[in-house]
């Protein structure tokens, strides 16, 4: 299992847990917005941390730690990534992965194996619009749909997010998406922030007023909608 960097603690990421964050490098999806691009383009010149340190860390942190959060890059990608979740469960950890769908049939099996606790799944957009967004042209919209349905369904515990980026976006691609979740419990609108490791530079957010307004849009379509990341 690949693991390229840590957060030791987080209050933010893994809802009503104190965390760590563990990223994984590799994406399938090379998203302009992105801002763990040091994840994404140049796997040679991603650090790897060996297990033995993370288990090393995460065993001192029990009773202390309820979580861990795997995220990337996208972590589904790791061919490890069932065994290396199944030891953080061994040692009592709640656990929360962070996935942008790509892979639904591992999404499926580390649910029904009851190694998840929580997935945060990002909407990079609507479906007619995901090609620009993911910077791939050969997209498969089934895997995306079949993921959402999946969550939908409530087999685990989740979120839906978008990081909303104004270049990208529009009111229109969120009635695509409202329909496209309708009846999601939890869905998060991220304000962007260029935190100048972006894959693309030259990006801007949306004000607080205009997310509001994409909130609004949401809730008729029977999404429970929130802004994260905006005063």
């Amino acid at each position: 299992m690949k693991i390229s960097g840590i957060q030791k603690l987080t209050l933010l990421d893994f809802p009503d847990h104190v965390a760590c964050t563990l990223f994984t490098p590799g994406c399938n999806f090379k998203c302009p917005f992105c801002h763990n691009s040091s994840l994404v383009l140049d796997l040679s010149t991603c650090q790897i941390i060996g297990e033995e340190e993370i288990f090393s860390f995460l065993k001192k942190r029990v009773g202390i730690l309820d979580g861990v959060c795997i995220t990337g890059g996208e972590p589904t990608l790791q061919k490890d990534l069932k065994d290396f979740i199944r030891k953080i469960k061994n040692l009592g950890y709640s656990v929360k992965l962070d996935t942008n769908g790509y892979r639904p049939e591992i999404l499926k099996e580390l649910v029904e194996e009851n190694l998840l606790d929580y997935v945060a799944m990002d909407i990079k957009n609507s479906i007619s619009k995901y090609p620009k967004t993911i910077g791939k042209d050969d997209f498969d919209e089934n895997l995306i749909k079949e993921s959402i349905d999946y969550l939908l369904e409530n087999h685990v515990d989740y979120e839906f997010r978008t990081t909303v980026v104004k270049e990208f976006m529009s009111k229109e691609d969120f009635i695509e998406i409202a329909k496209l979740i309708k009846g999601a419990k939890r869905y998060y609108l991220q304000a962007f922030r260029d935190s100048g490791s972006c894959i693309k530079s030259g990006l801007h957010a949306y004000s607080k007023e205009e997310m509001e307004n994409f909130v609004e849009i949401l809730k008729k379509y029977n999404v429970t909608a929130t802004i994260r990341g905006m005063d």
